[in-house]
């Protein structure tokens, strides 16, 4: 697997998803192992030096003004890291560990921090074989970085607390080590500060998240234009004059996604000018969650992409407090996680949103007074089948739930530090409410697929559209059958889901039309 390089530039969100799910080793190059060293024989200097600097020679946060020792300094690293690595709760998940530490080897490598090269490269050969530090569910406010999930991984590099190897095994950091090759370092003056001080677990939550919207809302595309086509909707509304007329650029694409989605289908042809079978085609409009379909993902896609710039200026950032600047080092508030926290809170939002939308498409193929024709639930025998009443609880449950996850954790502050820290972000807390409502939107938008799909099937001898047909295909090869009597649904659920996360369903429909925008 070829390695990642870190420099002294941002990595990219690949690198970051590369390194993050795909395990892939880092490097660090040359140019970044040379600022390192510059900026370390700074911090050497002023460690020497009889005047006190902050976080070199002195405690931190509220008992900065004291000066410490030359012989305590080492000490002075261990407690700091050893403290602050207080986390409680479940084990935060292998992807999010790892991104983490690959983000604060960034910074490290901008030789904006003055650590000295060999703790750089122990983090990235922790990386590289894969040793994860075991990092708690609860413990960071999201200001002066996430400080206790960083001060876990801090731990294992000074070969202390619990780590997973490469093969997911519970032990201790000082024997994965040893297994690997790699020797523990003993922190000295100004590293421990370093190593915890990063906005680095809710920046690599968001770059996941980021990731895996942009797929998933492509998706939501591919499952709208399925509920349009099957419930009878037009695709005119869609049409390119009316979206410039509202010049919003997420609205045009997912319009975009939509006509070419429905482009040659039987179905949609069947009502355009007459009846189909007993059903009069003489609805002026459809329905605002069908109509409205690319203001709303539209609308979706816009938000995300504004996060993707704010990711992406965070990636370029050297979040650290102090930072070496020339030949001293400042003091500064980069470490306020307030710009990541607040687009993390509206991509829940918009996860919310969009998944509630999904649902109200797939309610209406249930209710036999609005299915056009439809039987109830899609059920084969209706009183004696449910069909699909209970998915849609399933698809309801999970929108409540993600209704109160868009709730902002960014407008909460809970001082700290004996009011030193007087004003956090939580954006930690908003990363880790996002992961669960970008799960929680793939299984609603999985849940329509699936209902989309029954009654795409039940439209027949008319037949869908190429790429709509596309989706259909994949879900009855995977081992999900199309409309007969009720049988065990929850499978078929996950089935749908796996297909859905793992980007299969998308890329069924772009073999027929091309990459969807």
């Amino acid at each position: 697997m070829q390695s990642i390089q870190v420099g002294v530039g941002p990595v990219s969100f690949e690198d970051l998803i590369h390194v993050a799910r795909g395990g892939a080793p880092v490097e660090l190059t040359d140019d970044a192992l040379s600022a390192i060293d510059r900026a370390r024989a700074v911090i050497e200097t002023l460690a020497a030096a009889e005047t006190p600097t902050y976080g070199v020679s002195t405690g931190f946060g509220a008992l900065a003004t004291r000066h410490i020792p030359t012989e305590m300094r080492a000490q002075l690293q261990r407690s700091l890291v050893r403290s602050h690595a207080a986390g409680s709760g479940p084990e935060v998940e292998r992807e999010v560990v790892r991104a983490l530490m690959l983000l604060r080897l960034s910074t490290l490598a901008t030789g904006r921090t003055g650590v000295r090269r060999e703790t750089a490269q122990l983090m990235a050969g922790l990386l590289t074989h894969g040793i994860t530090p075991v990092v708690r569910e609860y413990g960071s406010l999201g200001c002066s970085g996430d400080l206790a999930p960083l001060s876990h991984c801090a731990l294992a590099l000074m070969g202390e607390g619990k780590v997973r190897d490469a093969d997911g095994t519970l032990m201790p950091a000082a024997d994965a080590l040893a297994a690997a090759g790699l020797v523990p370092v003993e922190l000295v003056a100004k590293e421990g500060l370093a190593l915890i001080n990063g906005t680095d677990g809710m920046l690599g939550m968001l770059v996941m998240a980021i990731t895996d919207l942009r797929m998933l809302l492509r998706t939501a595309d591919v499952a709208a234009a399925m509920s349009v086509e099957a419930q009878l909707g037009t695709d005119r509304v869609f049409a390119p004059e009316l979206q410039a007329i509202r010049p919003h650029p997420g609205q045009a694409l997912s319009a975009a996604n939509l006509t070419a989605m429905m482009a040659d289908s039987a179905i949609v042809a069947s009502h355009r000018t007459g009846p189909l079978n007993t059903v009069e085609c003489n609805r002026v409009q459809d329905a605002y969650s069908l109509r409205c379909s690319p203001q709303v993902h539209g609308a979706a896609r816009d938000t995300v992409e504004h996060a993707a710039t704010v990711a992406a200026r965070e990636l370029a950032s050297a979040i650290d407090n102090p930072v070496v600047i020339g030949e001293s080092v400042e003091s500064n508030g980069n470490f306020h996680g307030a710009p990541v926290a607040y687009v993390l809170d509206f991509l829940a939002i918009v996860a919310a949103d969009v998944a509630s939308i999904s649902e109200r498409r797939t309610d209406r193929f249930l209710d036999r007074a609005r299915s056009h024709g439809l039987p109830p639930f899609l059920a084969d025998d209706p009183g004696v089948d449910s069909g699909h009443m209970i998915a849609q609880y399933t698809q309801a449950a999970i929108v409540s739930e993600l209704k109160r996850l868009a709730v902002p954790a960014s407008v909460d502050s809970i001082p700290s530090s004996a009011m030193q820290e007087d004003h956090v972000s939580m954006g930690w807390n908003a990363a880790r409410k996002l992961r669960t409502s970008v799960d929680g939107l793939a299984r609603v938008v999985a849940v329509e697929v699936l209902t989309a799909a029954r009654a795409l099937d039940l439209r027949a001898p008319l037949t869908p559209s190429p790429a709509t047909g596309a989706a259909v295909a994949l879900l009855r090869g995977s081992g999900i059958e199309g409309p007969g009597p009720d049988r065990h649904l929850s499978p078929e659920i996950e089935t749908a889901v796996g297909l859905v996360k793992s980007g299969a369903v998308l890329a069924a429909v772009e073999g027929v039309v091309g990459p969807l925008d």
